[in-house]
């Protein structure tokens, strides 16, 4: 994959960070650091947008439905129940 190059600042503290997780040998360079760094923050933003259209369907399928018999601390359970990618 082709690679562009970026020159970026950081404070000291995000430095010292960077450097001891290089250090540790999590990482082999700055680089990889950064990259990851963006990975993740990738990953999370699609993960945020699952759980938007999870939480769409559930009230969706709520309108439908009508009313429960669950309590407020069921419901507040359920909502809390981890969601597989692609489940609602």
């Amino acid at each position: 994959m082709p690679m562009v190059k970026k020159s970026i600042s950081v404070t000291d503290q995000q430095n010292d960070w960077i450097k001891a997780q290089i250090e540790s040998g999590h990482y082999g360079n700055e680089s990889e650091v950064v990259r990851e760094l963006i990975r993740e923050r990738q990953l999370r933003e699609q993960e945020t947008q699952a759980e938007v259209e999870a939480i769409r369907a559930k009230l969706i399928e709520a309108e439908k439905g009508g009313f429960t018999d669950q309590t407020v601390d069921q419901i507040w359970q359920e909502a809390r129940q981890p969601r597989k990618p692609g489940h609602v």
